[in-house]
């Protein structure tokens, strides 16, 4: 049982006006909201992840691929299998601090990642993004990355809500030779 969490639900009297919804409490994200472990400056040394990550090997860093401007990373905390970004190597936060051929290479990568995960797992679709600042949901929001997430007819069910578990059908290890093995030449 997770610390702070009850087994039973809790009858929360003067809380409004009963309605037909049930709810599913979720303190333990707690410590995601409030910042716990993220990084605590600009820099690798500083514990940014996505600084450090280039200095590994491909394997260690879970790297798809490396371009001159932006390297394509597995997700550590994928939606679903093969869920992976875009970073910029530079330590940047806003996507409208990049430079040209960042903006290029990033767009050429999107791209790229898109055809890798469609040769290499028949996604039938994608969710692509950047979360904005902490604000709007990115959890490193000081170093900009843009994710790229597949998506399958009937690729949801009720093993994240009601399990609280991911099915992922990989290991990212073997999704990240997967990717790099299927990753487009330029």
């Amino acid at each position: 049982m997770l610390i702070g969490m009850t087994s039973e639900p809790e009858q929360q009297i003067g809380v409004g006006t009963p309605d037909a919804f049930q709810r599913l409490w979720t303190p333990h994200r707690m410590a995601y909201i409030q910042g716990q472990d993220k990084p605590s400056g600009p820099g690798a040394e500083d514990g940014c992840p996505f600084c450090s990550i280039p200095a590994k090997s491909d394997e260690d860093g879970l790297v798809v691929a490396r371009g001159e401007h932006v390297y394509a990373v597995l997700n550590l905390y994928p939606y679903n299998g093969g869920h992976l970004m875009v970073v910029p190597y530079r330590h940047v936060a806003d996507y409208t601090e990049l430079d040209g051929p960042e903006t290029a290479e990033l767009a050429d990568f999107t791209k790229r990642a898109m055809a890798a995960l469609r040769a290499a797992s028949g996604a039938h679709g994608f969710n692509i993004g950047m979360n904005q600042g902490s604000v709007a949901g990115a959890g490193i929001a000081a170093h900009l990355h843009q994710h790229l997430v597949p998506r399958w007819g009937g690729d949801t069910n009720f093993m994240p809500v009601i399990g609280h578990t991911k099915v992922l059908p990989q290991l990212l290890g073997d999704t990240r030779a997967m990717l790099a093995g299927a990753w487009p030449a330029e």
